[in-house]
């Protein structure tokens, strides 16, 4: 399971031209979900980011996390994520889990999300969505377990 989050001021997902998810100050997190991925890599990841101490303090310094400035949280599914990329020039995707199994991860990590802080805003899985955000830094982190 992979995580790439990016500190926006705002981000929305629109899917067939309707908004489904959208957030001010917080996390865009895309999610990607690989073979073998387990509930507890899910529960770790979540952990982390909620507590990933990425925003500025009063000093200019990563020291805050998205619970500490009462942020909010979109979650996108990102198969793309699960790329293998060290081969040629078109990713491969043996890696990625089927998407019965990827949809059952992509949920479980909502709602570990829902009791761990909030209810986080997504997007529709397997949509083909329309992603946009205003980046604040920018700054982007890879999450892995």
């Amino acid at each position: 399971m992979k995580l790439l989050i990016q500190r926006v001021l705002k981000a929305s997902v629109d899917v067939n031209n309707q908004t489904v998810g959208k957030i001010g100050h917080g996390l865009l997190v895309f999610l990607g979900v690989e073979k073998g991925d387990e509930k507890t890599k899910a529960d770790a990841l979540a952990n982390k980011l909620i507590n990933l101490r990425i925003f500025e303090d009063e000093h200019g310094k990563m020291n805050l996390s998205v619970k500490d400035i009462n942020g909010e949280i979109l979650v996108i599914s990102q198969f793309t994520l699960a790329a293998d990329t060290s081969h040629g020039n078109r990713p491969g995707f043996s890696t990625a889990e089927t998407p019965d199994k990827a949809n059952e991860m992509y949920e479980y990590f909502i709602e570990i999300l829902k009791k761990l802080y909030q209810k986080p805003q997504t997007g529709i899985f397997q949509a083909e969505m329309k992603v946009k955000l205003i980046n604040d830094g920018p700054s982007t982190f890879l999450l892995t377990k």
